[in-house]
């Protein structure tokens, strides 16, 4: 059985980015390939961006709201 989420390379990671969303700024921690929901019995997958916050508390969000900062 493959894994449910695997961690992706990105361009920012360890970078300041900002998420467009929410506004929120923080450090891109890390890209992850997450299994969201089974379709018939096949996986879809989404990809989802960590960013951690001043407060320490890490947000996640679609890899698409990122940008730098």
């Amino acid at each position: 059985m493959p894994d449910m989420f695997e961690h992706l390379a990105h361009p920012l990671l360890r970078q300041r980015v900002r998420d467009l969303a929410s506004g929120a700024e923080g450090e891109l921690m890390a890209v992850v390939r997450e299994e969201v929901r089974r379709v018939c019995g096949d996986p879809e997958y989404a990809r989802i961006a960590y960013i951690r916050m001043a407060s320490g508390r890490e947000l996640p969000t679609s890899v698409r709201n990122i940008e730098a900062v």
